[in-house]
């Protein structure tokens, strides 16, 4: 079991959340909920907040990608086999509507083959109270085996 994954079923969604700030401090800039992680799968929520606002009074487009790489990471990290390392490479963003409530950043890789070293692309999407789909990301993981 990967580190991450014991670490959150010990201390529970919201301690394991301010911890994530303190291994990786630019991800406390938006505090991020990490509320669901297993294998293949993790959820962030981001709340609606002015400290991640634009111009517009909407989430900016770059605290939207800080989600969704977390989720994306957190995903990779449970799901690579044990002793394998990844760090990301690169990350193609759209943004899809207006990000106007809190949301919900959902990487689900549950098809991804995380077993081979090399290149492993992961999706993640934000959602919005009512389910709209604001900005979707692919972000290429490189995984390499321990």
């Amino acid at each position: 079991m990967s580190q991450f994954l014991a670490m959150f079923n010990q201390m529970g969604p919201e301690v394991f959340s301010q911890g994530v700030g303190q291994v990786a401090p630019y991800f406390a800039t938006i505090d991020p909920q990490v509320v669901k992680l297993k294998p293949g799968y993790c959820e962030v929520h981001l709340k609606n907040q002015k400290k991640v606002h634009n111009h517009l009074s909407t989430i900016h487009a770059i605290a939207m990608c800080n989600a969704a790489e977390l989720a994306g990471g957190m995903t990779t990290d449970v799901s690579i086999p044990s002793g394998s390392r990844w760090i990301p490479q690169g990350m193609t963003v759209q943004y899809l509507a207006k990000a106007k409530t809190d949301l919900k950043v959902i990487c689900d890789a549950a098809d991804v083959d995380f077993s081979q070293p090399g290149e492993v692309i992961v999706h993640v999407g934000a959602f919005d109270t009512d389910g709209t789909k604001v900005f979707c990301a692919d972000i290429t993981m490189n995984v390499k085996s321990g």
